[in-house]
């Protein structure tokens, strides 16, 4: 495999040489000596008694409400501004949980406080909702980012089903109608590409329609909820995977879904092709389609073999699929929520196929993420990690880390592992 240092420090993959790879050839694993209920006790209480206890004690504003996110290595606080979509990840999260593990007072407590911020402040009246507030509630950035629609999305929808409250719903509704009129142009008149010259569109909205039609569907017309998961996998199987390469582009020509020569048409992102392979597999199995399942799996396998930094461990955070210079300074950074929602995907794959190859990518990113993204002195996960897998960043959350990726994927895997035998 071309997986070697150019002269100016960069590592050059292209797409193709996976045809040349042996597959698995380096992974040692003890697959059957994996305990599986022993390991689900992990992930549990890593949950229970670590990650959740620290987002409570930490991050909630007892004077203006809404959550924290920009917290230090031991959870104290180092800037108050707060972001949309984090805001409605940490409501869903505690919604989800006091809904599917236990009854827990101070769960439902933190999600409705954060709900009531949210409700008063993130939105313009007009259920759009902006990209981030001062503490005490008032507009930052304005409505540009669809992702702060699908989170409050999520979290109204979860948090109805946890409160039995009519007016959550509502609102979760009201905002997926403004998700499904933002499809063809999610940044509106924020967007900065000129028209017409180079249209290009992004795997992200329909990745994250294939999870949140599934969160939303016990509000909404059936007939709808299916068109839109049909146009989202055809959208994401058809359109953004691409077979001669074995991935998933990030980005495709929005005239005629092409691949685009430049910067944004040549970028992969191992991590959110990952991710969206489980959200497949949750499909294929809402819709008793197992071919869905087996098509998720063979992505997800090429994706992990192309994206593995095969020097140092981890997986790439973006690459080039012509093996050019990649145009994010971060490229080669380890990121958490790539690794876990990775480990999400190959147990998953493992449980529903029974695909070996997935039992040992998750308990190589299960060594990789416990070695390196645990904290052995404090609660919560680190979240940035050099190439070489050292701490880049001690921080806990910020901007773009929040209540999400860690305490989900440890409720993910736990209660698939507690399936396996």
């Amino acid at each position: 495999m071309n997986n070697t240092n150019n002269e100016s420090g960069a590592v050059r993959i292209q797409a193709g040489d996976l045809r040349r790879m042996d597959h698995l050839r380096d992974i040692n694993l003890t697959i059957d000596t994996m305990d599986f209920q022993k390991l689900a006790g992990k992930y549990k209480s890593e949950l229970l008694d670590s990650v959740l206890p620290f987002w409570l004690e930490h991050s909630q504003d007892k004077q203006y409400g809404g959550y924290f996110t920009c917290l230090e290595r031991d959870g104290s606080v180092y800037d108050t501004d707060k972001f949309i979509w984090l805001q409605g990840r940490e409501v869903w999260l505690f919604s989800m949980l006091y809904n599917k593990v236990e009854k827990r007072p101070e769960w439902l407590e933190c999600a409705l406080q954060g709900a009531e911020f949210l409700k008063k402040y993130g939105h313009d009246g007009n259920y759009n909702w902006y990209f981030s507030l001062t503490r005490d509630g008032r507009p930052l950035v304005d409505p540009y980012n669809i992702f702060s629609y699908t989170f409050a999305t999520m979290a109204f929808a979860q948090l109805a089903i946890a409160s039995g409250d009519a007016g959550y719903a509502a609102i979760a509704k009201k905002t997926f109608d403004r998700v499904l009129e933002k499809r063809s142009n999610p940044k509106g008149k924020w967007c900065k590409a000129h028209p017409g010259t180079r249209p290009i569109k992004d795997f992200a909205l329909p990745m994250i329609l294939c999870n949140l039609s599934l969160e939303i569907e016990h509000l909404i017309d059936p007939k709808l909820i299916d068109q839109i998961v049909e146009t989202c996998l055809h959208e994401v199987l058809d359109v953004f995977y691409q077979p001669d390469l074995g991935l998933i582009v990030e980005n495709v020509s929005a005239a005629d879904n092409s691949l685009v020569d430049s910067f944004e048409g040549r970028s992969i992102n191992p991590g959110h092709s990952l991710e969206a392979m489980w959200f497949i597999m949750d499909l294929g199995k809402r819709l008793n389609r197992p071919e869905l399942i087996d098509k998720a799996v063979k992505i997800a396998l090429s994706t992990i073999e192309y994206g593995w930094d095969k020097e140092y461990g981890g997986i790439f955070y973006f690459m080039d699929r012509l093996g050019h210079p990649q145009q994010q300074l971060e490229w080669d950074q380890k990121l958490w929520w790539v690794h876990i929602e990775s480990a999400i995907t190959m147990i998953k794959g493992y449980r529903m196929t029974g695909n070996e190859a997935c039992l040992a990518w998750f308990g190589k990113l299960h060594e990789y993420m416990w070695t390196h993204f645990k904290d052995s002195e404090y609660p919560e996960w680190f979240g940035y990690l050099n190439r070489r897998g050292e701490v880049l960043l001690p921080l806990k959350g910020g901007k773009w880390k929040g209540c999400f990726h860690v305490p989900r994927g440890m409720y993910q895997i736990w209660q698939i592992l507690e399936q396996c035998e």
